[in-house]
Formats: structure tokens, C-alpha cells, sequence
């Protein structure tokens, strides 16, 4: 701890420290205060919201998902190849494996009950 006062690095006390919004580093408290704390964040509307038409809605929302998209990253056809058969071939062995409990559990319950 007197290494850090020695050499005038402190350690950030809070989040807000550590992005370097210290405001009162004058007054030595090390108190941490961001610009326009203690008031509400203003709104950006300014008024009452309005309706948009459905047609708006609709064409605001299909932008969205273009820019969505275009944030995806897609695979390449090698590793579309490569995961599709990873997939069919999970999907293989689960069918075997819920088929072999059906007929296990299958030759229980006639052998419990009798058939």
C-alpha cells in the first residue's frame, strides 16, 4: 500500500476512477463524482411520443434486421459442410439411442405384465 503512495500511481477505487471521470481529485478526498450526477438523465423526445403508422413500424423494423444481419458473421461453405454433418449424425445417434431404451423398456413392460 506505501508503495503506490511512493510512486503517485493510487489505486481506481470505483469504475468511474478507472475511466479517469474523476472530477474532485483537487479536493484529496478521492471522493468520485461523474459530470451531471444527482439529476435525471434528460429525455431525448421532448414530448409526448407518438404513434407511428404500422407501415413506418414495419419498414423501421425490417432496417433493423438488414443491419442485424450484417453484423453476422457467416460461415464459410467448408464449415457449413462440416456442421451440418456433425448435425445429422447427432441426430442419428440420438434416433438409435431413443429407439434402443423404446424397445429395452418395451421387452421390460411385456415381461413385467406379460402380453
Amino acid at each position: 500500500m506505501s508503495d503506490e503512495r511512493e510512486t503517485g500511481r493510487e489505486r481506481p477505487t470505483s469504475a468511474a476512477d478507472r475511466r479517469g471521470r474523476r472530477t474532485s481529485s483537487s479536493s484529496g478526498s478521492g471522493a468520485v463524482t461523474a459530470p451531471g450526477k444527482g439529476r435525471p438523465t434528460p429525455s431525448r423526445g421532448g414530448g409526448a411520443p407518438r404513434k407511428a403508422s404500422p407501415v413506418a413500424r414495419l419498414v423501421r423494423f425490417l432496417r433493423e434486421v438488414v443491419a442485424e444481419l450484417r453484423k453476422v458473421i457467416w460461415p464459410t461453405r467448408k464449415q457449413l459442410v462440416t456442421y451440418t454433418i456433425v448435425v445429422l449424425i447427432f441426430v442419428a445417434f440420438m434416433v438409435a439411442l431413443v429407439s434402443l431404451l423404446d424397445w429395452v423398456f418395451g421387452l421390460g413392460v411385456q415381461a413385467l405384465f406379460g402380453a
